[in-house]
């Protein structure tokens, strides 16, 4: 049978036992320092009561003309004793200088010497002292009585200790009634604080947080994805190490307590973190990320602040820009070949009709028209990837009715692209930029669209050029700088949202040092340019292109 073992005591449990022992050593303490006290108070004024009766009785006349009488004790005796019953004193004693007593409570003991000490008051001085005599441990003062310059006698009145731990008693009991309401008191307020931050931690012991607390920083920085907690003043309560790489803020900065504004974050970003709104799978650019952020407030009874998740989807963007590349080509090469097929039929019947020679030429023509866009194509761009991209971005093109022209200019060879411009770049700027131009153009009166890719030495030296131009009804110049920030789109927004592409595209040539410009053409239309320096060592300069 197995022994259930007992469950540790809770937090709030064990801050709830640590106070009451407290509470209850402190009130303790304070008693028996009380009761020292108030027993030290009591004796000493013990002394002085007894002391203040002694020298009124030796300061009586008629206690003096007593002495001079054959037997002081017939008249001291009765006196002593009316003292002793009007006071609080315990005994009076009245005796010769040699102490022989001439009262005392216990008329046996009338005759005999006096228990304790006189060498003082027969000097002169009055004392007090602590002595046990016939009546137990008292406290006594003793006191001479003068007869002119002589002493004809000694006056000794005390309290039995008993009687002063009696009173000191008293007064410890009420002392102990009132701690004991004192602990009661921190008892049940402890109790109520206790059991809200029993509600507060769950009913979790020390080790159960401890181990919580653990489980957590190890999930936090294991999460590849960026996590941001923010209070109620937008402040940084918490960043994982995933929100410190997609932010661009390194592991040894300090931005706990910092505003998010105070991150240097891009405009549309930070206005996203500030929202006081949720927001739901928002597409943001920092200077060489693509993040999707979503915000929800932390609420309970009022604003706490709010939690933000960070997803990097940079590379899923740029080949969700190159997937979608590939279904355009696709579905210009399924109409190719639904073309191919309508011209093979063509030749068939020509062929059947008996005119051999036309088919041949029919034939003959459509090949040359489909190898000479090929060698064009290949001539001026040897570089493979951007060929095949212009390739099928020229089928793309045409089967929307745009022309797609490679201009007479272009020349770059194959193998002059460092390793420092990946080629999915290459992708995301000349892909973006040609399919904005074919959507401006398309509609218009004969559309056409001209690429131009070539090498030329610029003011930073040798800089790969690909320039776009459209004949479509170009860019408003209030907007140039508009047209490059993300959700800016003069066309209808589709299911996915528009107005990303030439923000990736400025994204992108900033990430490698580059520019993206955009003018008005001789023809109208807009005519965009992004510059890339060809240098080993090129790197980003920045958040974006200069405009």
């Amino acid at each position: 049978m197995r022994i259930p073992l007992p469950r540790p005591r809770s937090l709030a449990g064990q801050l709830f036992a640590m106070q009451a022992v407290l509470i209850a050593v402190v009130v303790a303490g304070y008693a028996l320092f009380s009761y020292v006290s108030d027993r030290s108070q009591a004796e000493q004024a013990a002394g002085r009561q007894a002391t203040s009766v002694a020298r009124s009785i030796a300061d009586s006349p008629s206690v003096r003309e007593a002495i001079r009488t054959p037997d002081p004790s017939a008249e001291l005796q009765p006196y002593a004793l009316a003292v002793v019953r009007d006071t609080d004193i315990d005994f009076v004693t009245i005796m010769d200088p040699r102490g022989i007593r001439w009262t005392h409570p216990d008329p046996d003991q009338i005759g005999l010497v006096f228990q304790g000490h006189t060498g003082p008051a027969l000097e002169g001085r009055t004392f007090t002292e602590t002595y046990t005599g016939t009546l137990g441990p008292s406290v006594r003062a003793v006191t001479p009585i003068r007869d002119g310059d002589r002493i004809t006698g000694l006056v000794s009145a005390g309290i039995r200790v008993e009687e002063i731990s009696q009173r000191a008693q008293g007064q410890l009991t009420a002392l102990l009634a009132v701690a004991a309401g004192a602990l009661g008191l921190g008892a049940i307020g402890t109790y109520v604080i206790n059991a809200r931050l029993r509600r507060h931690t769950h009913g979790m012991n020390a080790t159960e947080l401890s181990h919580m607390h653990d489980y957590h920083q190890a999930a936090l920085h294991a999460v590849r994805e960026g996590l941001l907690m923010l209070d109620g003043r937008y402040r940084i309560a918490l960043i994982n190490d995933g929100g410190r790489e997609l932010l661009g803020v390194g592991q040894e900065e300090d931005v706990v307590g910092r505003s998010v504004a105070e991150l240097g974050l891009p405009t549309p970003l930070t206005g996203a973190l500030l929202a006081s709104e949720p927001r739901v799978d928002e597409v943001h650019l920092t200077a060489d990320r693509v993040l999707v952020v979503n915000t929800s407030p932390v609420t309970g009874g009022q604003r706490r602040g709010s939690v933000v998740t960070l997803r990097d989807v940079t590379e899923l963007q740029s080949l969700m820009g190159e997937l979608d590349s590939e279904r355009g080509f696709t579905q210009a090469l399924r109409s190719q070949a639904h073309e191919a097929a309508n011209r093979l039929h063509t030749v068939v019947s020509l062929i059947e009709l008996g005119r051999a020679e036309e088919a041949v030429d029919f034939a003959t023509a459509e090949l040359e028209l489909a190898q000479a866009l090929t060698d064009q194509v290949v001539a001026a761009v040897s570089e493979p990837v951007l060929a095949a991209l212009l390739l099928g971005k020229t089928a793309q093109a045409n089967e929307r009715g745009v022309e797609l022209v490679v201009s007479e200019d272009s020349r770059l060879d194959d193998g002059l692209l460092p390793d420092t411009l990946p080629a999915r770049d290459l992708v995301t700027i000349l892909g973006n930029l040609i399919d904005n131009a074919v959507d401006a153009a398309q509609g218009g009166v004969r559309p056409r669209v001209t690429v131009t890719a070539l090498t030329e030495e610029g003011d930073r030296g040798s800089e790969l050029v690909l320039r776009v131009s459209d004949t479509g009804p170009g860019v408003d110049p209030d907007h140039t700088e508009a047209v490059f920030q993300r959700g800016f789109t003069t066309k209808p927004s589709g299911p996915g949202g528009r107005g990303l592409g030439l923000a990736l595209v400025r994204q992108a040539a900033g990430r490698h040092g580059g520019t993206l410009s955009v003018t008005s053409g001789e023809e109208g239309g807009a005519v965009f340019e992004a510059r890339l320096p060809l240098r080993d060592a090129a790197v980003a300069q920045g958040p974006g292109g200069t405009v």
